[in-house]
């Protein structure tokens, strides 16, 4: 609110919403960040490697190419290969070349790693995602209001 005054005193009154909707937004991803990191750190992995398991975990085969991995991830290749190693050095995927395209690798989550992703997800689901923070209302027009926001972004 501070902030937004001070926008408004300083001529910036037509950027002054936008202004404080933005920072908003990104105060709340360092709150969810640091929430999810607290709990996956004590497991030896960052949240960004628990969502490259989770990718893995919920596919058919157990196994997606690494350009897969870095489009629904949204991330650049760099990020993608950087997770799959320190998943690989723990022993939480392997890579495998592809049987049908000699130009790709895949990656695979092991044994271990579906069981790291199962008992990450139950303390993820009840330290973080259970109770957010926000009423199930809330909650939903949320999502509504950041699907729409990232729709207009061209993310999906």
């Amino acid at each position: 609110a501070g902030a937004h005054r001070r926008w408004v005193a300083h001529g910036w009154g037509g950027a002054a919403d936008g202004m404080a909707a933005v920072a908003s937004l990104m105060r709340a991803h360092q709150i969810a960040v640091s929430r999810a990191e607290a709990v996956v750190r004590p497991f030896g992995i960052t949240f960004a490697r628990y969502e490259t398991l989770m990718l893995l975990y919920f596919s058919r085969r157990g196994s997606l190419p690494m350009s897969v991995l870095g489009s629904r991830l949204q991330v650049h290749q760099t990020s993608v290969t950087n997770a799959v190693d320190r998943l690989e050095a723990a022993g939480y995927v392997v890579r495998r070349p592809h049987p049908d395209d000699r130009r790709s690798t895949l990656v695979e989550v092991t044994p271990s790693g579906r069981e790291l992703a199962e008992k990450v997800t139950a303390e993820l689901n009840a330290k973080v995602f259970t109770d957010p923070g926000l009423s199930p209302s809330a909650m939903s027009r949320l999502v509504a209001v950041l699907r729409s926001y990232r729709k207009d972004a061209g993310d999906f």
